[in-house]
């Protein structure tokens, strides 16, 4: 007999014909003069899509720091279901009818809830979408969640892809977590996705790059060089630090394969020795990357978004590497800015084999940042001013640890 899924269900996203956006034909009016007509939501016009629009609505009140720079935190509602396979429900289904076939068994998230190491759970997120036309939307694991090594990503009603929410969608999120590291205990109001929201569809080009580099200077590129077409074409290019700058030749993290349940919501609690090991390199032939294993590391290369930019990290082609890197995929604006306290941050990597083991040599290329501009310089930029965690990091890992006695 298939599991059924609660008939509240069908009545946790009501929207009144009234309070539907009205689409194209009477969009409401803007609430300030805006720099461009197509790009991200920055701060304030998130919180206009909320409060005026109300593009983005919720169950419970949305809380001033979910909404950060250029992306809103996401919470997980108040179940959890186990499901038998990671699914995309396809044009003609909604996630909740294939929540009906594939659910295994449904954890109640209001006290809290362990998820277990390496099974896949699907849960309702409180806040869902009423979009307006050519306004779309994008997903991706907080930075928390993925150097945790947390498989999370986000699906919608009818969609094809995750991650992807396509323009004017109306309905309800939903998570799909799978920890793969370590078994996490979350609760109701737990965040570990994060949504941005843009506009049109705003290129980004060669050309772009190239006017940013005049801008900020990438270190990657050599001083008085031009910026070649290899470090730029479909992203700025970033590599990574198999050295480093200690004298023990300490580069990275690597997972313990058995370790305790970590809480997603402790912050600074949790022993580093207890969960990983310190990574050290080959003498001048880099690291080996595992299949089994999951790595954190840095870029060799500061990483800094101006205050109108905002990025994303893909992680690189496999055709020229055997691995994957980078779960948590957003930058905000004003990250790694010397103005914002954050010269010399560095972007951190979490990094998995494919198949095969494979040697991962220093300054090789790892991954690509591809910037988007914002539609408006935000009202607030990342930093310590915000509580941002990250800000003038090197190799971190999430701030559900404390210090290394080997650091």
């Amino acid at each position: 007999m298939p599991f059924v899924v609660d008939a509240q269900m069908d009545t946790l996203f009501p929207m009144p014909p009234s309070e539907r956006s009205t689409g194209e034909l009477f969009p409401p009016p803007e609430p300030r003069e805006l720099e461009h007509a197509t790009g991200i939501l920055p701060y304030q016009l998130l919180r206009d899509a909320i409060d005026r629009t109300r593009e983005i609505q919720s169950l419970e009140p949305i809380l001033e720091d979910q909404i950060q720079p250029a992306s809103l935190d996401l919470r997980l509602g108040d179940t959890a279901y186990r499901v038998q396979t990671s699914f995309l429900p396809g044009p003609d289904h909604t996630v909740r009818e294939r929540l009906e076939k594939l659910t295994l068994h449904a954890l109640d998230l209001r006290d809290s809830a362990v998820l277990e190491r390496d099974c896949v759970y699907i849960v309702p997120l409180q806040e869902y979408l009423d979009l307006r036309y050519r306004t779309s939307g994008s997903a991706n694991p907080k930075s928390s969640t993925g150097r945790l090594n947390i498989f999370a990503r986000m699906i919608t009603d009818n969609c094809t892809e995750f991650d992807a929410i396509r323009s004017n969608y109306a309905g309800p999120l939903y998570a799909e977590l799978s920890p793969r590291s370590f078994s996490i205990r979350v609760r109701k109001g737990s965040r570990l996705v994060q949504l941005r929201v843009r506009r049109g569809r705003p290129t980004s080009s060669n050309a772009a790059l190239r006017r940013l580099h005049e801008e900020v200077g990438f270190s990657i590129v050599p001083v008085g060089e031009p910026i070649r077409r290899e470090l730029i074409e479909g992203g700025l290019a970033v590599t990574v630090d198999v050295i480093g700058t200690r004298r023990d030749g300490f580069v990275g993290y690597k997972a313990r394969r058995h370790a305790p349940v970590i809480d997603v919501d402790k912050i600074d609690y949790y022993p580093v020795e207890e969960f990983w090991d310190p990574v050290f390199p080959r003498r001048g032939e880099g690291i080996i990357l595992d299949p089994n294993d999951f790595y954190i590391l840095a870029s060799r290369e500061p990483v800094a978004i101006p205050a109108d930019q905002a990025a994303e990290m893909l992680a690189y082609d496999t055709l020229v590497g055997e691995f994957r890197v980078h779960y948590a995929g957003f930058f905000d604006p004003g990250f790694g800015m010397p103005e914002f306290g954050g010269a010399g941050s560095r972007a951190v990597l979490e990094v998995r084999a494919h198949e095969v083991p494979f040697l991962i040599e220093h300054g090789q290329i790892v991954g690509r940042l591809v910037y988007e501009r914002l539609i408006a310089r935000p009202d607030k930029l990342y930093g310590g001013a915000i509580g941002s965690s990250y800000q003038r990091q090197g190799l971190a890992l999430s701030k559900h640890f404390k210090q290394a006695t080997w650091d």
